[in-house]
């Protein structure tokens, strides 16, 4: 009796609608080229993704109105519920991205990547609040920047990356 096969077909990448922006210099940071492979990287289904770039000041504002921590903070998520396909914005603060970097002994391009795709997976529903939750999260960042040729940010550094410490979600 002959087998038959069942082929499966390649599923198509998901697409992503990316827009940069740059509120401060864009001097030292990714191109947004590279940005765009590093989103694309993280991306699990078809998403419209503003990817933005800004001072302390903006940081600080927006993490105080939509988490009530007056602090800038290295990278905040929002998401647009109900809306298809996913949407949202991720910001990222310059200034902390620098000082984290100095401060773990990493490149700025290695936290940048590390910090967006912390941001995509936070846009896609992943959370770090339990402890499973966070240890899937890491597990998932850890192999998204290995693929992109980066190191462990949670095993790089004798000094262990404050990501998770000091940013957070929010939905609009």
């Amino acid at each position: 009796m002959p087998r038959s096969r069942v082929r499966r077909q390649a599923s198509a990448a998901p697409s992503l609608s990316l827009a940069v922006q740059f509120a401060v210099s864009s001097t030292g940071l990714p191109r947004p080229a590279t940005l765009r492979r590093w989103c694309l990287n993280a991306l699990e289904r078809d998403a419209s993704v503003t990817l933005r770039f800004v001072g302390t000041r903006e940081s600080r504002t927006l993490n105080a109105l939509f988490r009530g921590k007056e602090y800038a903070t290295n990278v905040l998520t929002f998401v647009y519920d109900d809306v298809v396909p996913l949407a949202g914005d991720i910001v990222v603060c310059v200034p902390v991205l620098r000082a984290e970097a100095r401060e773990s002994e990493k490149s700025v391009t290695a936290h940048c990547a590390h910090l967006v795709i912390h941001g995509m997976l936070h846009l896609q529903g992943y959370d770090h609040e339990r402890d499973a939750d966070a240890a899937r999260m890491e597990a998932r960042e850890s192999a998204l920047l290995k693929a992109l040729g980066q190191r462990d940010p949670y095993t790089a550094s004798p000094r262990r990356s404050r990501v998770l410490r000091a940013h957070g979600t929010a939905r609009r």
